[in-house]
């Protein structure tokens, strides 16, 4: 297999039709293989959910395009309601990584259980690598 511009103009093409303007294409080569490496094609508009990978810190470089990578941190505070405690959760931007290969900006490390998502701003395609396959990695997702 080769990763050209041919083939990442046809992973974005995918993208287009795609509802959730985006389309992955998984680069395992056999069930054995327990890593995620994927390319991911993403188009301005999609909507990734922030969401964290608490066993496996993810790579990510970047083809094509340009977007940011958002990290976060959980802040937890409790309100008094009544006698209850309710527990409220929110998150804090604390670091925005620019990807944009044209600008020699190429990739990152983001650390296991750290909380993140991804603003697109141009048609783009990354790789992404971690340690665990989906859904074996305990990713959660804020909803």
């Amino acid at each position: 297999m080769k990763i050209n511009k041919e083939f990442l103009e046809s992973l974005l093409s995918q993208a287009k039709d795609n509802p959730r303007l985006r389309q992955n294409y998984d680069l395992r080569t056999s069930e054995e293989d327990k890593s995620q490496r994927m390319l991911n094609a993403l188009l301005p508009g999609t909507k990734v959910a922030i969401h964290r990978h608490p066993n496996s810190s993810e790579s990510v470089v970047c083809l094509c395009g340009r977007m940011d990578v958002v990290v976060y941190d959980e802040v937890v505070t409790y309100v008094q309601d009544g006698e209850d405690k309710k527990r409220k959760v929110s998150y804090n931007e604390t670091e925005r990584i620019s990807l944009a290969p044209v600008e020699g900006k190429f990739g990152c490390s983001i650390p296991k259980g750290a909380w993140h998502t991804v603003e697109v701003f141009e048609p783009s395609v990354i790789f992404e690598a971690k340690d665990r396959a989906y859904g074996e990695d305990g990713c959660e997702m804020v909803l």
